[in-house]
């Protein structure tokens, strides 16, 4: 289970018929299998459960007979009875096991897809909220409950209760008295364990939470295994897992110790019933009431009852444990989704591309303000590029845009059409995103820019490389676009992985382009390189560009400075540095002289002089790199 502790978000109460329901929506469309498994199972164990009465005749009939060509005639018949009921159950455990294998593994396919495809639509702080390691691990876990479950409600209960109730009426017909004793045995062995591991189970959700603790703590440190080593923590991260591992050990201990106690009183009952069963049967053999026959079928009764009741304590465990398991994943499943599409959404139509957000209020968890009245209209085809100091909010624009999250107050129209009342799949085929960290499938190259657009032809996606220069990296690997590229991309540099990016944007070809730092990733004769592959990528689309680095916006149409959650201010390049007091004009200013090397001396009259020879305010590195966009 995730550790809650760590996240914000507060997961719905689950009872077990909201488990039980989540499975039957997986079981429906296989019950009739579950049916046939059921009936084949429940037959077969009456069949086996007769057998010992065959027997009790078998050596009542040795004891009894003198004749003995008469009584072999019929203890061949007796045994080929036995063979017969043998037969049968065998034959009916045959059929359960192959219902039982088409039942199970469709039921449990079905419930992964149901999981991941719930889970899949949760929003995107939902994720940011929780383990990846600890997500994968609930679907898993899920699927396993329900196997485990049907395991042992099809082979481990029903075979119990079938022998358990049939074995007491066959022997209250021979005599009333040991019946009632097994029965009163029965009764206290069920209750101990039944009240026993309800108990018991508030701890075996503790051992599941501290399994999914430890698996999270896991794969948080490997997936960030470059930044342990980076910063020289692997002492640390070591003793931090130390920790959460002992911590699961401890409550493993405790639990097993638990368990531990019901295996030995079920020994102790297992020993009991054995003996008061032949105490007295004993007695009444002694008066004449039973046979040597019954006590075959007592011995026999007794075992097969000992051998049932002594998988109680697992069954039990399974049961509670499998209800554990599946929780953690009901709980996501019962969790409404936060971004949903409203019941009457439409298709996004985008014939424009022009976007306004109006009277945008966004709080982030309802405590914090990220962007307070925001007011802005962005013209068909115009290219604007929204920049401020971090934290501003700059970010947050296109998260709300992509309704990674919904507007506090306000709306985000596009064309007219109000974002919230469209479908989130046609909101995002209409919008291109280049992020400044992209993260790739572990797939091919070819499959990876493929997913930019899923028809497209071998050569579409070629073309697309050639333009994001992607080919001139692919070209030097060995199996060229059938190159694995590693867990989120890892074989391929940080510029690598953009251009990737840029090319799947090339191929989706979307009305609305998104470039968030698009750039950052690539050293300059990279950067260079992409310029005319980006600059065709814009043509015709309505653009917009979250930058730090001032130096690729200068020849946006306009430039949006954001600052605690506000404009303010915009215009072209030339017209915010015109203004003294403009945000935009002391980063620039603070960039460019980034770039002066001490030893330089740069005074005022070198500036100018500077300045007289090109553009205005604009630095010699801007003029020499950085002139396409």
């Amino acid at each position: 289970m995730t550790d809650k502790k760590s996240s914000n978000i507060i997961y719905p109460e689950v009872k077990l018929i909201d488990v039980l329901s989540a499975f039957w929506r997986g079981i429906k469309p296989k019950k009739w299998w579950g049916i046939l498994l059921f009936i084949c199972v429940a037959f077969a164990n009456i069949s086996a459960i007769a057998v010992p009465i065959f027997y009790k005749q078998f050596f009542d009939l040795i004891s009894v007979v003198l004749d003995k060509d008469v009584a072999s005639y019929k203890l061949i018949i007796i045994v080929f009875e036995i063979l017969s009921l043998n037969i049968v159950s065998w034959v009916l455990y045959r059929v359960a096991t192959f219902a039982n294998n088409n039942f199970q593994t469709s039921v449990m396919a079905k419930l992964r897809q149901q999981s991941y495809d719930y889970l899949m639509e949760h929003s995107y702080s939902f994720f940011t909220n929780n383990f990846t390691g600890s997500l994968v691990q609930r679907v898993n876990r899920f699927s396993r409950a329900f196997e485990r479950l049907s395991d042992n409600l099809i082979w481990g209960l029903t075979p119990l209760i079938i022998r358990v109730i049939s074995i007491i009426l066959i022997i209250l017909f021979f005599n009333k008295w040991i019946a009632l004793i097994i029965l009163i045995w029965a009764i206290i062995f069920l209750g101990f364990n039944i009240i026993f591991s309800k108990w018991k189970l508030k701890y075996d959700l503790s051992v599941a939470e501290a399994d999914s603790k430890a698996t999270g703590y896991l794969a948080d440190t490997i997936t960030n295994q470059n930044n342990v080593a980076l910063f020289a923590r692997q002492d640390f991260e070591s003793s931090g897992y130390k920790k959460v591992t002992e911590e699961q050990a401890r409550i493993t201990k405790f639990d097993w110790n638990l368990a531990s106690i019901i295996e030995g009183v079920q020994g102790f009952l297992s020993i009991a019933i054995e003996f008061f069963v032949f105490y007295f049967a004993i007695k009444y053999w002694k008066d004449g009431t039973i046979t040597i026959g019954i006590f075959v079928m007592l011995q026999a009764y007794v075992f097969t009852l000992i051998e049932q009741f002594w998988g109680v304590t697992r069954i039990v465990r399974d049961v509670y444990q499998s209800y554990a398991d599946a929780k953690e994943m009901v709980e996501i499943m019962k969790l409404p989704h936060e971004i949903t599409d409203a019941p009457t959404a439409k298709e996004l139509k985008v014939l424009d591309g022009m976007i306004e957000f109006r009277d945008l209020n966004f709080n982030f968890n309802e405590t914090r303000q990220v962007l307070k009245n925001i007011n802005l209209i962005i013209n068909p085809g115009e290219k604007v590029a929204i920049i401020g100091p971090s934290g501003a909010g700059k970010t947050t624009f296109i998260r709300l845009l992509l309704r990674f999250y919904d507007s506090t107050s306000g709306q985000i129209l596009v064309d007219n059409q109000d974002i919230a009342k469209v479908t989130q799949e046609s909101l995002r085929n209409n919008i291109s995103l280049v992020p400044q960290d992209p993260v790739l499938f572990h797939r091919t190259l070819a499959e990876n820019i493929a997913y930019g657009k899923r028809d497209a032809t071998r050569e579409d996606i070629e073309r697309a490389a050639e333009l994001a220069h992607c080919d001139e990296f692919i070209k030097d690997l060995s199996q060229g676009f059938e190159t694995y590229v590693g867990e989120r991309g890892i074989k391929l540099s940080g510029g690598e992985r953009q251009r990737v990016a840029i090319a799947r944007a090339i191929l989706k070809n979307a009305p609305i382009l998104v470039l968030d730092e698009a750039t950052s990733s690539l050293d300059s004769e990279s950067e260079m390189l992409i310029q005319d592959a980006l600059n065709n990528l814009m043509q015709n689309k309505t653009v917009i560009v979250i930058a730090h680095r001032l130096s690729t916006i200068q020849k946006m149409d306009r430039i949006i400075v954001v600052d605690n959650g506000q404009i303010i201010e915009q215009g072209n390049h030339q017209e915010l540095l015109a203004n003294e007091n403009s945000l935009y004009k002391k980063l620039w200013t603070l960039q460019a002289g980034g770039f002066l090397s001490d030893d330089e001396n740069v005074n005022e009259d070198d500036e100018d002089e500077d300045n007289e020879e090109g553009d205005n305010n604009e630095p010699n590195f801007v003029k020499a790199e950085f002139t396409n966009f």
